[in-house]
């Protein structure tokens, strides 16, 4: 008898934990979620190209003559995707030497053990 009493107390315990402290407890999930957000965006800042520099790169092939500005979104996007995958792999040889700094080494490293980037073998020499 005295557990059950014991249980029903704790129950009571913990709705008032929830019915007080909810306000705080919701403020800081907001919170969270806000600070989620911030660093996601300055992620996606570090890896934006600008789409009017793209579009000049785009037009510099004489067999171009207009280019849509989905295209040069799609190219944009792609590019910027391809950019960060290179960098994650890259950054794994990075860490194994146990360094901060990614150099041309850790690339080169990258491109010779991922299969996927075997097309860009000598591109950095």
């Amino acid at each position: 008898m005295a557990n059950f009493e014991e249980e029903g107390n704790d129950k009571e315990l913990n709705e008032n934990i929830i019915s007080t402290g909810g306000e705080n407890l919701q403020d800081f999930q907001e919170e969270a979620e806000n600070n989620a957000r911030i660093d996601e965006e300055q992620k996606e800042k570090l890896v934006k190209l600008p789409l009017g520099r793209i579009k000049t790169i785009i037009k510099m092939d004489p067999e171009v003559n207009m280019v849509n500005q989905e295209a040069v979104f799609l190219i944009t996007k792609s590019t910027e995707l391809f950019i960060d995958s290179l960098t994650k792999e890259s950054y794994k040889y990075t860490a194994r030497m146990k360094k901060k700094t990614l150099q041309k080494r850790d690339v080169e490293s990258a491109i010779d053990n991922v299969d996927a980037l075997v097309f860009l073998e000598g591109m950095l020499n």
